[in-house]
């Protein structure tokens, strides 16, 4: 009887987290195409007042929704990528969701080498060097859906940015990441008779309007990869970006609106269900990689080296759940950890690669609220 009287008070707790949510799912972002002609800073100013800011892209799952929302589109138009008078250029992956640790790249001697060598290759010696973008080469292709084979030595000669599309359309990218260029797979098709190929390494000096780090880009081929005297970036009826001169030319656009809101008090994770409740829906659910890459750019701006999220675990029952009624499908807890304790919680780490650890509830963190 006393178990079961357990039982039922944890059922009880369990339906009072979930609260009305059951079963609601959403996006963690919305975007919206305005039809009103506008310069690139006009729009920006128009965004940043009816929504978040001016459209910030970080993979080809975002391309396919924001051109769903505007599909009888017959023009281009503005997007919240552009290139700063005093932009410096920075190295990235082209791998969208890895970031780039200056110190976790392998340098050959005297390399990088000039400015205007823009785009990465690798050698035999796993050494990095930079080279002119628009060089031809051969390149490495990684596919994170082939089980048996991950990388592919494409011996053609292509541009860097065709055989970044290649790469997209035929696999998942160019290799990309230190823990991609040390793969034994990716050794084994190097010790073939090439002297260097291309991989997805890159610098620009593109930035999104609202201050965000992604990597992603979708250029039109031959277009410029990072020029300052260039410093705008609109969609292309078929999707592709391009540059172009100046925000004189009134155009479209397209604004974002953000779910997820960073809120930098530091308070217990009960507090914090309870103060997303009363103030916006509920703490962050995620439910996958692309959810995983939107959220850790939040955490980046935190105060505490933890954040706050919507996981949560059932002693009694034994198993980990979102408040927000989302079955746990995706993970990205640390491997370090060990076993399941009462009164734990799902905290993500602030720096490094942004996993989950489980923390007791009593720890005082920042948090993530959602709207939707």
């Amino acid at each position: 009887m006393a178990d079961g009287a357990k039982l039922q008070r944890s059922l009880l707790l369990l339906l009072l987290l979930l609260g009305q949510s059951w079963f609601i799912t959403g996006q963690l972002y919305d975007y919206h195409y305005i039809e009103q002609k506008k310069s690139w800073t006009e729009a920006q100013e128009y965004c940043r007042e009816h929504y978040t800011d001016l459209a910030t892209i970080s993979n080809m799952t975002d391309m396919k929704r924001l051109n769903d929302s505007a599909k009888n589109r017959k023009q281009s138009a503005w997007i919240g990528l552009h290139s700063p008078e005093d932009g410096n250029r920075i190295w990235h992956w082209s791998l969208p969701g890895l970031e780039l640790n200056e110190s976790e790249v392998a340098w050959g001697n005297d390399e990088p080498s000039t400015k205007e060598e823009n785009c990465g290759a690798i050698r035999k010696n796993l050494t990095l060097l930079d080279l002119s973008c628009h060089d031809k080469r051969s390149f490495i292709c990684y596919d994170e859906r082939n089980k048996t084979q991950r990388f592919f030595f494409i011996n053609q000669s292509m541009t860097w940015l065709e055989a970044q599309s290649y790469c997209r359309e035929n696999h998942t990218d160019l290799a990309s990441g230190p823990d991609q260029l040390k793969d034994t797979q990716l050794q084994q098709l190097l010790e073939q008779e090439i002297y260097h190929a291309f991989i997805g390494l890159y610098r620009d000096t593109w930035r999104w309007s609202d201050g965000s780090s992604f990597s992603f880009r979708h250029w039109r081929p031959k277009s410029y990869i990072s020029n300052k005297y260039i410093p705008y970036v609109m969609v292309e009826e078929n999707g592709r970006w391009q540059t172009t001169w100046n925000s004189i030319p009134r155009k479209p656009f397209f604004c974002y609106d953000d779910k997820v809101i960073l809120v930098q008090l530091n308070l217990t994770w009960e507090d914090a269900l309870y103060y997303c409740r009363e103030n916006h829906r509920d703490l962050v659910s995620i439910n996958d990689l692309n959810d995983q890459r939107w959220v850790q750019e939040k955490v980046k701006n935190a105060t505490t080296e933890y954040v706050w999220t919507g996981l949560r675990y059932t002693c009694t029952l034994d198993f980990w759940f979102w408040v927000g009624g989302e079955v746990v499908t995706y993970q990205n807890v640390d491997p370090g950890q060990k076993g399941d304790h009462c009164d734990m919680s799902g905290a993500m780490q602030r720096a490094g690669k942004h996993k989950w650890f489980k923390k007791n509830d009593m720890n005082e963190f920042n948090f993530l609220c959602s709207e939707w």
